[in-house]
């Protein structure tokens, strides 16, 4: 049985090389090459392999030169060196230059490879996840210094024009100046209250298990209607539902929620204001075990330069409207979880168009 362990085996005699594949093919994945540049065209076409041999002696280039050199492009595979030589200036620029994992001399026995290799595996494998974790806390730290600013500036944006608006009110008696003033402190407070229900939606999708239900798309949806009920008469605009729904259909009610009010949330807050003909469009058709979600508007549209980071946090691509910048990162974090996709088109002028598939848990 073919384990899923990819070596390649590098070596300018031809008898060793049918040898290693003759002895390991049945075992492991082997490439082979009879010279470090056919090697370098294997491993550019062979992105798995996670071990390499190579022999010391190659006629055009030193295997430690080779090591060193393809060092930077491919980090990741494991190099361990051939030789029949085992002077101290080879073994010091093995570890210096070439980084080598082990040697292994020449002829080499069918048991020591065996353990060579798996023994590299298991490096390989340690080394991969170290990666792995590193760049996530890289990540994870980035994030960390965009959501201290953001914590920073939108919690005390509205909080400042609140003890302002208190301070200015204490010092007038009219009460249409102090009912101004009122107008303002409750558009800070709604800031506030968004920015909360951000921050609530931002932790929701990092903590707790999936609440799996059956959902009634054309109940969900009757929900959703109502719940734009007031801005869609107030704003002069369309909203167009359809539900195609033949089948059941199970996930988490609350997270399929969250994706929907935030791609609902935008199309009516960046709508173009000289439109007369505004609408919004949400459908839905089940069918196969996925649920296709369309969200659609005529809005003022997204421009090309920006559709590869308006799901990054605290990215706004526009000042139309206030935004604290979560919504569209915590629909992709929402699809991360669900394993789902969504796909983006739009024309600046003309409008948007997401296109979410979800798998039915």
């Amino acid at each position: 049985m073919i384990k899923d362990i990819e070596i390649l085996y590098i070596d300018d005699e031809l008898n060793n090389l049918f040898g290693f594949k003759a002895n390991f093919r049945y075992s492991y994945v082997v490439h082979t090459a009879s010279s470090t540049i056919q090697a370098e065209e294997i491993l550019i076409k062979n992105p798995n392999i996670r071990i390499i041999f190579c022999d010391q002696r190659m006629p055009n280039e030193l295997g430690i030169d080779f090591f060193f050199r393809i060092k930077k492009e491919f980090p990741r595979p494991i190099r361990i060196l051939l030789t029949a030589y085992a002077d101290m200036e080879t073994v010091i620029d093995a570890v210096n230059k070439g980084h080598i994992f082990r040697f292994v001399r020449k002829p080499w026995l069918e048991e020591e490879m065996i353990s060579c290799i798996e023994e590299a595996d298991k490096f390989y494998a340690a080394n991969s996840m170290l990666d792995i974790k590193n760049e996530e806390l890289e990540k994870a730290y980035h994030e960390l210094d965009k959501f201290a600013y953001s914590v920073s500036h939108d919690l005390r944006d509205p909080l400042t024009g609140v003890l302002s608006a208190v301070k200015l009110a204490l010092q007038f008696d009219d009460i249409d100046q102090i009912h101004e003033l009122l107008r303002l402190m409750d558009g800070s407070l709604t800031r506030l209250d968004l920015y909360i229900d951000s921050l609530r939606d931002y932790y929701l999708l990092r903590r707790g298990e999936l609440f799996l239900s059956s959902i009634d798309f054309k109940e969900l949806f009757k929900d959703i209607a109502a719940f734009y009920n007031m801005y869609v008469r107030n704003n002069d605009v369309q909203f167009i539902i359809n539900v195609d729904q033949a089948e059941d259909f199970k996930c988490d009610k609350t997270v399929l929620e969250l994706i929907l009010h935030n791609l609902l949330s935008n199309a009516f807050k960046y709508q173009r204001q000289d439109n007369e003909d505004k609408f919004v469009k949400l459908s839905v058709k089940v069918a196969d075990g996925y649920a296709t979600f369309v969200v659609s508007d005529c809005g003022i549209g997204i421009s090309p330069e920006y559709i590869n980071d308006i799901f990054k946090l605290f990215f706004r691509a526009s000042d139309q409207a206030e935004g604290m910048g979560f919504g569209l990162y915590n629909v992709k974090s929402a699809l991360m979880k669900l394993q789902g996709t969504v796909d983006v088109k739009s024309d600046i002028g003309v409008g948007t168009t997401f296109t979410i598939v979800v798998p039915s848990k």
